[in-house]
């Protein structure tokens, strides 16, 4: 199999809520409301987020360009979120 012209990268788009477990503020969304949410996050807008489900297997691909001596693996984070809940993911990075 050819390799792409131009294409030396893995890229990988991931969800906010893969990389990190937003469970806790989501059900806040949907107990108490939007305002309620909001608040939650910047009350806690330095407290880093715990890690989600794909949050070991990033940080793994990501360190292949450590062990490469070379940027192969390039991450995307995409995301939905309100701006509170993304200054709170990008604390968290």
């Amino acid at each position: 199999m050819q390799q792409a012209k131009g294409v030396d990268k893995l890229v990988i788009a991931i969800s906010s809520r893969a990389l990190f477990n937003l469970q806790e503020s989501h059900s806040v969304y949907e107990e108490e409301g939007l305002a309620a949410y909001q608040q939650y996050q910047i009350d806690r807008e330095d407290q880093p987020l715990e890690a989600g489900d794909a949050f070991s297997l990033v940080k793994k691909l990501l360190h292949l360009n450590v062990l490469l001596d070379k940027s192969r693996v390039e991450v995307i984070l995409l995301s939905r979120n309100s701006a509170d809940t993304g200054l709170r993911v990008f604390n968290s990075i």
